[in-house]
Formats: C-alpha cells, structure tokens, sequence
C-alpha cells in the first residue's frame, strides 16, 4: 500500500476529532488483510474510541477475524455508525454505545450492556483518549489536566476494574499507550504523563493478574505518530501537515498499520505474552 508522506494544513477545534472531516481520510483497512483464518473466531470485544483512528482500525480487523464489536465512542456519532457500517457488511455484530468513560457508572453500564447483548466478553481495547497542546507548564489549565487524566487514565481504569467482574480465563486487555510514555514529549507534558501511567498500569495488572493464576493477560501498543482525529483536533495547520516527517521512515503511520499488533495480542498465538508493549512508530522511540 501507498501511505502519504505529508498533509494538506487542515485544523479541527474539537477533541477528539472527527475522522469524516480529514483530508485525507486515514487507512483504516487493507483489502489484501487475511481473513480466512478467523483467528478471534467468536469471540466479544469491546473497544473504547472504536469509532475513528487506531480503534476503528481494529474493529474492522478483529471482524475480519471473526468477532464481534461493541464500540464505545464519546460523540463522534456519525463516525460510529459509519464504522458499524463497515463491521456489518464483514457479517459480524457490532453495537454502539455513546458516553464519557471517565463516569465510572457509565462504564459500568457498558460492561452490563455487552455482557446483556452478548453473554460474555472476550477482549478489551482501552484506546480512547485525549491531548492538548500546551508548550508552558505553568500556562497548563487544571481544568486540561484534569480532563487529560479522567479519560485517558481514569476511563481505562474504570473500563478494566468493571469488565474484571466477567472477564474469565483466555481473557486479555490491550490498553493503548504512545512513544510519548518513553521519549517524553514538550509540548504534550500531560498527555505523556497518561501514557506513562498506562505502561505502569499495564505491567502492575499483567503481573497481579498472572500471580493470581486468572489466565487473563494484559498487554499494550504504543504507537508513534499516527494519522487520526487527534491529530488536526490537537494541532495547528502547519502540524498537522507536518504530522511524522521527522521519524526515521519520514511519514506517519497509518491506522491499517496498528491494527495486525491488536489482533495479535488478543489471539492464542500470544498466549505466553503479558506485560508487554509493542511499538508501532516508525522508528520514532529509536530517534530520540
């Protein structure tokens, strides 16, 4: 596949973003992608910000593959749907849930609602997330770190602690993190805290989980710069347009190119794999 290497200057004023504004829109999808294997052969999987970006990317995946999607999204309604869209015609379920994760009884809600719909769960993606742009710590509003904090860390951690009431063994949790949790970033100082906190958390669960004998396992991605919502909804035009060219591969990376790291933690070939991190950057950690 051809990836753009540069963006046309394009702004968003609202996060996270809405994926059907972007010029270009992002790859979420590789016809070519193996589908007859059905590696997640029936299995449920909930996905937070499965609407856009990375999260739609690996909804489409994970149907290919043979399961079925409960999207939760904050209010990207049209983007949902257009990605149930997608989901359905592979032939798999897929249902919508609208809400702010960062309300612990709506994440309880969402956990009853799957379990209501579906009977189990399988997999959960915690994915969503937020960033703002500040290059002074000391202009840094308490109102933006709050926000920053009680999605990307409280929503994951509420999301997880409610779906450890049904999540049984052969279970797994993929919780999305970035190359800002390693390389640090100065513009994006709370942002990369949440990142940070989510490797720590990833790897504290993991071992609690495995000692615990529960057969659950818990692992994460860290992308680098990919080509989402957040991007033109958190940056300015010249950014945006310039969103990746200094990693080492010179471009962002797209959607479609996160999606097989997804699948493959949540399939029985990782199943000796827990606390871990894959990272999806071009190269961006090693620049640093």
């Amino acid at each position: 596949m051809n990836f753009p290497t540069s963006f046309p200057k394009q702004k968003q004023n609202i996060q996270p973003g809405l994926e059907y504004e972007m010029n270009p829109m992002p790859i979420f999808d590789d016809p070519k992608y193996n589908s007859c294997c059905e590696v997640l052969k029936d299995k449920v999987a909930i996905i937070t910000g499965g609407d856009s970006g990375i999260g739609k990317a690996v909804a489409i995946a994970y149907a290919k593959q043979g399961a079925d999607i409960v999207i939760v999204y904050y209010n990207e309604k049209k983007d949902a749907e257009d990605t149930k869209k997608i989901v359905d015609s592979i032939g798999r379920k897929c249902t919508l849930i609208e809400g702010d994760i960062s309300n612990k009884d709506f994440c309880n809600s969402v956990i009853d609602l799957t379990i209501k719909e579906y009977k189990k769960l399988d997999i959960l993606i915690n994915n969503s997330a937020v960033q703002y742009e500040c290059k002074d710590i000391k202009q840094l509003p308490d109102e933006q770190f709050d926000k920053t904090f009680k999605t990307n860390v409280y929503g994951t951690f509420y999301m997880t602690k409610a779906a450890m009431n049904v999540l049984k063994s052969g279970g797994c949790i993929i919780n999305t993190t970035s190359v800002v949790a390693y390389k640090g970033n100065d513009i994006l100082i709370d942002y990369s805290m949440t990142k940070g906190a989510l490797v720590a958390f990833t790897r504290s669960l993991a071992l609690a989980l495995a000692k615990g004998k529960t057969g659950i396992r818990v692992n994460a991605v860290a992308p680098g710069p990919i080509w989402t919502p957040l991007i033109p909804s958190s940056f300015d035009e010249i950014k945006t347009s310039k969103h990746g060219s200094t990693t080492p591969m010179g471009r962002a990376g797209q959607p479609v190119e996160c999606a097989g790291a997804y699948v493959f933690l949540a399939s029985d070939s990782a199943s000796y794999i827990t606390g871990q991190t894959i990272h999806i950057d071009g190269g961006d950690f090693l620049n640093s």
